[in-house]
């Protein structure tokens, strides 16, 4: 089996697949401060409680944009699978020419779901991620990198609301019922979702004109934890995949082994 780790910023995504069928997958909440040893015992209660050894893992491969833990789950994995993970970054083989002025500075999270929504949907297309920070990215009808924008996530602008003012509570994120809003609490998650919702509406339609040249038949796609609140809405997203880093891993790894 191979095991697929997913590091955010606020959540650590993994699954496991058995060929090319992923047949878990979990959330956790990042923590920069725990040990590999940490990590390690937290995986093996997970595996335990599913059914799985940690023996039956035969291969890793793990993407992160957290540099606290590129040395810890590494080497987790070499301590309790035995196993030298394939880490994505310089080096390692993706099959995508990335068309950035700086190719390193992409978030190895990025050109995974690059990866993954080009192999899944074909291009030209645009990938939506919304995670801690929502990413943009185009690909192109040749499968090449174009690049791409970042903002702050909807869970970002809803803390910093809540931090930088003296009277306006912390809300959960949720779509209110009209964007008339009859109460303070309605009327900020209005504002969240609907301006974002407008915000990621605009961003899509700036990058189809930008990609003109690539024909008229641009794919939208969207990945992350967000997905469904704002994806839902959206005129231009016309797929939530909600597990497309973790197949951008596999495809990866099949790329590399």
């Amino acid at each position: 089996m191979l095991l697929v780790i997913d590091v955010g910023n606020t959540n650590i995504v993994l699954g496991v697949y058995k060929d090319d069928k992923l047949l878990y997958d979990w959330r956790i909440a990042t923590d920069k401060d725990k040990t590999s040893d940490e990590y390690g015992l937290l995986f093996e209660q997970i595996f335990k409680y599913n059914g799985l050894s940690t023996k039956d893992v035969k291969n890793v491969i793990i993407s992160s944009v957290v540099p606290p833990l590129m040395h810890t789950l590494p080497a987790m994995s070499i301590k309790y699978f035995k196993i030298r993970p394939i880490v994505v970054g310089p080096g390692v083989k993706t099959g995508m020419n990335i068309k950035y002025d700086n190719p390193r500075e992409v978030g190895a999270d990025r050109i995974v779901n690059a990866v993954a929504a080009y192999e899944k949907y074909g291009g030209p297309l645009i990938i939506v991620d919304f995670g801690t920070a929502i990413t943009f990215c185009a690909v192109s009808k040749k499968g090449e990198y174009l690049g791409g924008a970042i903002t702050p996530g909807i869970k970002i602008s809803s803390e910093a609301l809540f931090l930088r003012t003296a009277k306006l509570p912390k809300v959960e994120i949720a779509k209110p019922k009209s964007i008339i809003a009859k109460n303070t609490i309605n009327s900020i998650q209005a504002g969240l979702v609907y301006g974002y919702i407008g915000m990621v509406d605009y961003i899509i339609e700036k990058m189809i004109e930008e990609m003109k040249e690539e024909g008229e038949d641009i794919k939208v796609v969207a990945t992350g934890g967000f997905s469904n609140l704002i994806a839902a809405e959206s005129k231009y997203i016309q797929k939530i995949d909600k597990l497309l880093t973790l197949e951008g891993l596999r495809i990866i790894f099949n790329r590399n082994k």
